[in-house]
C-alpha cells in the first residue's frame, strides 16, 4: 500500500485543486467561440467527462495512476487544428492562474503545454512538422 506523501512539493495542486480548474477549465471552454462547438459534438455526458478530465489530470501531476484512456484516440476524430490547441492552451494558463497559487498554475500550464505538445505531434498538426514537410525536409530531425 502506498502512502500519501505528507509533505508534498508546492508547485503540485492536491486533488481538490485538480477537480477545481478541471470544472473551471470546462465551464469557460464549453462557451468558448471556438472550444465551445468541439465539446458540444464530442460530449454527451458532462459528468462522466469532468470525472474522466479530473483522473487524467490527477494521474499526470499526482501520478495518481486512476486514468485509463487513450488522449490520442479520444482527440483523432475531433479535426482540431493549431487553432484548437492555441485557444486550449490560452484558456488553460488562464483559468490556472485564476484558481490555483502562481506556483502550481505555472507547472499545471508547462504540463498542458508538453501534452499539447505530444498529441499535436501525435495528431500530425504540429506547425514544425508540417512547415519542415512543406519544405521536403523530415518531419523528425531524428
Amino acid at each position: 500500500m502506498a502512502f500519501p506523501d505528507p509533505h508534498p512539493a508546492a508547485h503540485l495542486p492536491d486533488e481538490a485543486g485538480i477537480a477545481r480548474l478541471v470544472h473551471a477549465f470546462y465551464a469557460r471552454a464549453r462557451t468558448d467561440w471556438l472550444l465551445g462547438p468541439v465539446f458540444a459534438a464530442a460530449v454527451e455526458d458532462w459528468d462522466a467527462h469532468l470525472d474522466t478530465l479530473v483522473r487524467f489530470w490527477c494521474s499526470v501531476l499526482l501520478r495518481a495512476g486512476s486514468y485509463r484512456g487513450n488522449p490520442m484516440a479520444a482527440h483523432r476524430p475531433l479535426d482540431l487544428d493549431e487553432q484548437h490547441f492555441a485557444r486550449w492552451l490560452a484558456l488553460w494558463d488562464r483559468t490556472a492562474h485564476d484558481v490555483l497559487p502562481r506556483e502550481q498554475a505555472r507547472h499545471v500550464f508547462a504540463t498542458a503545454e508538453r501534452i499539447g505538445q505530444s498529441l499535436r505531434i501525435g495528431l500530425e498538426i504540429d506547425p514544425l512538422r508540417q512547415r519542415r514537410r512543406g519544405d521536403g525536409g523530415p518531419a523528425c530531425s531524428h
